[in-house]
C-alpha cells in the first residue's frame, strides 16, 4: 500500500511523548502498588508494551502514518494490553495512551475499531475471571463505553480539523507555484521581446552595413581600376555600422549612467525619490563591469519605485558598500512591511537581472517595521 504520510495534526509530539512517559510511570507505581502477587508479571507487560511502541509505534505516530503498518503496530498493542489485563486490574490505566496513540496511527475508522477492542478486554476479563455480570454492567462497561463515545468523538473532531489544514496547505502550494510560473512567464516573455527587438535593430543596421562592405571589397577585387572608389565606400560603411553598434551598446545602458559613475547616480537617484530617502557609500569606491552597474541601478530604481507605491514609508535608505570580492546595494524603508514582499513582477524581474550576473536578491519585510531589499553581486 503506498504510504499516506504526512505532516500531524499533534504538531507538539513532544508534549505527546511527556504524556505518554507519564501516563506509562503512573500506571507502573498503580501496579507496584497492588498487593497480588502477579506484579512482576503486569510489570513486565507494561515494560513490553513500552518497548513496542519505542521501536515501532514511536516513528508512525511522530510522522501520521496511517498506513498497514499501524495497523501492525495496533495489533501488537492489543496483544500485550490483553496479556497486561490478565494479571491486575489498574493495568486498564494504561488506555488513557492508547486510545489516543490509536488516533494517531491508524485512519479514523480503524482507530474507532481499535479504541472499541481495546476498552472491550476488561469486562471480557473480568467475566471470565467470575465477576458477577451485574457488577461488570455496573462498573467497567458504563467507563468504556463513555472512554470510545468520547475518544471517537475527538478523534473525528481532530480529523477534520487536520484535513482541513491539508487543504488550505494544498491551496497555498498551488497559489505560490501559480505566482512563481506567472513571474516566470513574465520575465520570459520580456526577455523574448528583448530579444526579438535587438535581432531586428541589429539586423537593419550592423548586419546590412557588413554586408554592404563585403560587396564593396569583392567590387574592388573584381575592378581593379575603381579598387581605391570603393574600398573609401567600404571604409566608410564600416565606420557608420561601428557607430551604430555603440549606439546599441548605449541603448542597453540606462542613461543615468551616460558618463557618471555608479555611486554619484545612486546618489541622484536617492534625491529625486518621491519618498525622502538618503544614500551612503561604505568602502572604496571602484570601476565596476558595465552590466553590474546597470543591475545595480535597475534594483534601486525597482525598490524606491516599490517604496512609493506599497510601503507607505516617511523615508528610506539606499547603502552601496564595496567588499573584496562583491559589491552591495541595500534599500531600506520604515513603511509598513508585507508578509508577501517576496512576490510581484517587478522582483521577479529584479531577481532575474540579478541571476544573470551571478547574483543573489533577498527581501525582508515584517509588517509594521518596514522592508529591506539586498542584493549582492560578485566582481571577481
Amino acid at each position: 500500500m503506498v504510504s499516506e504520510a504526512r505532516v500531524p495534526w499533534h504538531q507538539s509530539f513532544a508534549l505527546w511523548e511527556v504524556y505518554f512517559a507519564v501516563v506509562a510511570a503512573s500506571v507502573g507505581a498503580a501496579i507496584l502498588a497492588q498487593a497480588d502477587a502477579r506484579r512482576p508479571e503486569a510489570v513486565a507487560a507494561l515494560a513490553a508494551l513500552t518497548a513496542w511502541y519505542l521501536a515501532y509505534g514511536r516513528r508512525l505516530a511522530a510522522v501520521d502514518d496511517r498506513t498497514m503498518r499501524g495497523v501492525v503496530f495496533q495489533a501488537g498493542v492489543l496483544l500485550l494490553y490483553a496479556v497486561g489485563i490478565v494479571f491486575v486490574d489498574v493495568f486498564s490505566f494504561v488506555l488513557f495512551a492508547l486510545c489516543p496513540l490509536a488516533f494517531m496511527t491508524l485512519s479514523v475508522p480503524r482507530a474507532a475499531v481499535a479504541v472499541v477492542a481495546l476498552n472491550a478486554l476488561l469486562p471480557v476479563r473480568q467475566l471470565i475471571g467470575g465477576v458477577d455480570p451485574g457488577d461488570v454492567l455496573r462498573g467497567p462497561v458504563p467507563v468504556a463505553v463513555v472512554v470510545v463515545v468520547f475518544s471517537v468523538i475527538v478523534g473525528i473532531w481532530l480529523e477534520g480539523v487536520q484535513r482541513q489544514s491539508d487543504e488550505r496547505a494544498a491551496l497555498i502550494t498551488q497559489l505560490r507555484a501559480s505566482q512563481a510560473e506567472v513571474a516566470q512567464l513574465s520575465h520570459d516573455a520580456g526577455v523574448a521581446a528583448e530579444r526579438q527587438r535587438l535581432a531586428g535593430d541589429i539586423h537593419d543596421t550592423i548586419a546590412q552595413g557588413l554586408s554592404s562592405v563585403i560587396m564593396l571589397i569583392q567590387a574592388a577585387e573584381a575592378d581593379p581600376p575603381s579598387a581605391g572608389k570603393h574600398l573609401d565606400l567600404a571604409l566608410e560603411t564600416a565606420r557608420d555600422n561601428l557607430a551604430e553598434a555603440r549606439a546599441l551598446v548605449a541603448a542597453l545602458s540606462p542613461t543615468a549612467l551616460d558618463g557618471t559613475p555608479l555611486p554619484a547616480a545612486l546618489r541622484r537617484l536617492a534625491e529625486h525619490s518621491a519618498v525622502p530617502a538618503s544614500f551612503t557609500v561604505d568602502g572604496a569606491a571602484r570601476p565596476l563591469a558595465t552590466s553590474i552597474d546597470v543591475v545595480l541601478l535597475r534594483a534601486a530604481q525597482e525598490s524606491l519605485t516599490n517604496v512609493r507605491k506599497h510601503a507607505d514609508a516617511r523615508s528610506a535608505t539606499v547603502a552601496l558598500s564595496y567588499q573584496d570580492d562583491s559589491v552591495t546595494l541595500t534599500v531600506r524603508d520604515d513603511g509598513n512591511g508585507r508578509a508577501d514582499a517576496g512576490g510581484g513582477y517587478g522582483l521577479a524581474a529584479m531577481r532575474g537581472r540579478v541571476e544573470q550576473v551571478d547574483g543573489t536578491l533577498r527581501v525582508d519585510s515584517v509588517p509594521g517595521t518596514g522592508t529591506t531589499v539586498r542584493v549582492e553581486v560578485p566582481t571577481t
